[in-house]
C-alpha cells in the first residue's frame, strides 16, 4: 500500500508559509547537529584533560620511570591542545547555526574557570565617555550608578599588561532608563585575550614552531601563568575568526593562469603510533615574468598522499601547472578534462638533482680527506650538469623581465641548447644499461620531454618548482620543533595559519604585525571591503592598544 502525499495547496501565500516552514526545519536540524558536534568535541576535550591530570599525578607520586612518560606527557598535551581548539571551533559554528533559529539553544561547553590576572600586572583605564544625554527619552539629568570593568590580557613585546575597560552607568532621572556603553569587541566571543596576544600566539605557534605547552611554559617565566586548554581555546577560536581572509587568498591563488604545487609529510597522532600525512602548497608567484597580481601560498592538508587530493584542490582551475614528476597529478594532465586543461611545466631543479647527486665533486672530496669511501664520479653526470646549468645561466639573466622578453631570449639562446640536450640524452641512453643510475636520470627527462619544454613557447614558466619548494621549507622546520600533529583537524588548522603567515611573507608583510591588526578589525570590517585586510592591501591602521 502507498503511503499517502500530503498535496500542495494551491494558494501562494500558503505556499510561501510552507517553504519559510520547511527552511526552519533546515536550519533546526542543521543546529541540533552542529550542537552535538560542539557536545562530541567537548567531551573529547575534557576526556583528554582528565587523562592528562591523572597521568601527571601518577609522575609526580611514582617518580619518572624513563624518558619516554615524558615523551607520553607532551604527546598528550599536543593532543589536548588539539581537541581544545576543536572544541571551541565547533562551539562557534553551533552559535552560529542556532543564532538562525529560534527554537534551538546554542550549546554552551562548560570550561574551567579561569583565574584572575596576576594583581602585579599594570592595568590601564580606558574609560569610555559617558553619555551627554539620555539614549532612552533624551534627557540630560543623569546621575552616576557605578561601572562595570572589563580586563583584557594584552601584551606589549616583553611587557604583559590587562587593559580595564571601564563602562560607567548612568540613570536617567527623567525616565529613570539605566545607559551604559557597549562591550568591548573580542574577536573570541567571552574571550579575555587581545588581538596583539592572539596574534603573538598564532605565530609563536606555526610561524616560530612553538608548540601551545612550551609556549604557556615560557608565559609562566615571565609571571603570567595561563593553562594549556585557555591558549588552545583562543588557537580554535581565532583561527574560525581568520577563516574569511583564507577563503580570500585561496580564491586568489586559485585566479592565477599559472602556480606552483608541491607537497611535503607531516606526522599526525594515531591510535598507537604516527601516521605519514601531508601538506600541500600551491603558490602563485608572478614576480618573474614582471607580472603586478601580488603572491601568494595556498595550503591544504590530508590524511595520505592520494592523488585524489590535488585533484579536489585544483577541480575548478585550469592552466600552468609546475610541480614534480608525481603521478597523483596526471588525472590533471588528461585531454578533456572540465572545467580545462591543466598542462604540465616540468621541473629543471629535479632533473638536475638527479645528476648532480652523481657528480658531486666536493662531496667526493670531502669523504675523501675524512678517510671514508667516496662515491664514484661518472663524467656523463658532470656533463649533463654542465649542460643544465647553461640553461640557468640564460634564466637569471632574464629573471623579472616581461613574458615577451623572456620568449624572445629563450627562442633565441635556449631553444638549440635544448635540441643538443635532447640529442645527448638519447645518445647516453643508449650506451648505458637499463637500470643504471644515470639512466634513469635520463629518462627522468626524456619521458616528460614536452612538460621539459613548454617553458621554450611560453614566456612565464619558470625553469624551476623552487617558489613551492620555498613554501614548504616552514614544515620541515616545525617538525623538528612539535614532531607531529595532534590530530587531522589541527592540520587543517595549520594549513589554515601557514597560508596566512607564508602569504604575508611573501608580501614582505610582518606576519604577527599584521595578524594583530586583522583581528582587530575584522569584526567591525564591511564585508564587502574584506579585500583590503589581504596582506597586499593591507595598512596598519591605528588600533586603540597602549604602547
Amino acid at each position: 500500500m502507498e503511503a499517502a502525499i500530503s498535496p500542495l495547496p494551491d494558494d501562494v501565500e500558503a505556499l510561501k508559509a510552507l517553504v519559510v516552514a520547511m527552511a526552519r526545519k533546515a536550519d533546526e536540524a542543521e543546529a541540533k547537529l552542529a550542537n552535538a558536534h560542539a557536545r562530541e568535541s567537548a567531551i573529547e576535550a575534557l576526556i583528554a584533560h582528565l587523562k592528562l591530570q591523572i597521568a601527571k599525578l601518577k609522575r609526580e607520586q611514582y617518580g619518572p620511570s624513563a624518558e619516554r612518560s615524558r615523551r607520553l606527557l607532551d604527546q598528550m598535551e599536543l593532543q589536548l591542545e588539539e581537541l581544545e581548539a576543536d572544541a571551541a571551533e565547533d562551539d562557534l559554528i553551533a552559535e552560529e547555526a542556532a543564532a538562525k533559529t529560534t527554537t534551538v539553544t546554542a550549546f554552551e561547553r562548560k570550561r574551567p574557570a579561569r583565574k584572575p590576572f596576576p594583581e602585579h600586572l599594570p592595568r590601564e583605564r580606558v574609560v569610555v565617555p559617558a553619555p551627554c544625554s539620555c539614549p532612552a527619552c533624551g534627557g540630560d539629568r543623569l546621575s552616576r550608578l557605578g561601572e562595570d570593568v572589563t580586563e583584557t590580557l594584552e601584551v606589549i613585546p616583553r611587557s604583559w599588561k590587562v587593559i580595564q575597560t571601564v563602562r560607567e552607568k548612568f540613570s536617567c532621572r527623567d525616565c529613570e532608563k539605566i545607559a551604559q556603553a557597549p562591550a568591548p569587541f573580542h574577536v573570541v566571543p567571552r574571550g579575555w585575550a587581545g588581538p596583539s596576544f592572539l596574534a603573538m600566539l598564532l605565530f609563536e605557534k606555526y610561524g616560530q614552531h612553538q608548540p601551545l605547552n612550551r609556549q604557556a611554559e615560557r608565559f609562566a617565566r615571565e609571571g603570567v601563568p595561563l593553562s594549556l586548554s585557555t591558549l588552545a581555546d583562543q588557537v580554535g577560536a581565532a583561527a574560525h575568526a581568520l577563516m574569511p581572509i583564507y577563503k580570500m587568498i585561496e580564491a586568489h591563488v586559485l585566479a592565477a593562469t599559472r602556480i606552483h604545487s608541491d607537497d611535503t609529510t607531516v606526522p599526525v597522532m594515531a591510535k598507537v603510533k604516527t601516521d605519514t600525512a601531508r601538506l600541500w602548497v600551491y603558490v602563485r608567484d608572478d614576480r618573474p615574468f614582471a607580472g603586478t597580481d601580488p603572491p601568494a601560498a595556498l595550503f591544504h592538508y590530508s590524511r595520505d598522499r592520494r592523488g585524489e587530493h590535488p585533484q579536489a584542490h585544483l577541480a575548478a582551475w585550469s592552466g600552468i601547472l609546475q610541480a614534480d614528476a608525481y603521478g597523483g597529478y596526471n588525472d590533471l594532465y588528461r585531454e578533456g578534462r572540465d572545467p580545462g586543461p591543466v598542462l604540465e611545466a616540468g621541473c629543471f631543479a629535479h632533473a638536475r638533482r638527479k645528476f648532480f647527486e652523481l657528480a658531486d665533486v666536493l662531496s667526493s672530496a670531502r669523504k675523501k680527506s675524512r678517510g671514508q669511501r667516496a662515491a664514484m664520479i661518472y663524467p656523463i653526470a658532470l656533463e649533463a650538469v654542465q649542460r643544465l646549468d647553461a640553461l640557468f645561466d640564460i634564466e637569471r639573466a632574464i629573471n623579472g623581465k616581461s613574458p615577451a622578453e623572456r620568449l624572445a631570449v629563450r627562442q633565441e639562446l635556449s631553444v638549440p641548447l635544448m635540441a643538443e640536450l635532447h640529442a645527448w640524452l638519447t645518445e647516453q641512453v643508449g650506451k648505458l644499461s637499463r637500470g643504471h643510475d644515470l639512466t634513469k636520470a635520463c629518462f627522468y627527462m626524456l619521458k616528460r620531454w614536452d612538460a621539459f619544454t613548454r617553458f621554450l613557447d611560453d614566456g612565464r614558466i619558470c625553469l624551476t618548482n623552487n617558489a613551492a619548494e620555498r613554501a614548504l621549507r616552514c614544515i620541515p622546520l616545525g617538525r623538528k620543533a612539535w614532531l607531529f600533529c595532534g590530530s587531522d583537524r589541527g592540520g587543517q588548522r595549520a594549513a589554515v595559519i601557514y597560508t596566512l603567515i607564508q602569504t604575508a611573507k611573501l608580501n614582505h608583510v610582518d606576519p604577527q604585525a599584521w595578524l594583530a591588526d586583522v583581528l582587530a578589525r575584522i569584526a567591525d570590517h564591511p564585508a564587502t571591503k574584506l579585500d583590503q585586510l589581504l596582506p597586499w592591501n593591507w595598512a596598519l591602521s591605528t588600533i586603540a592598544i597602549a604602547a
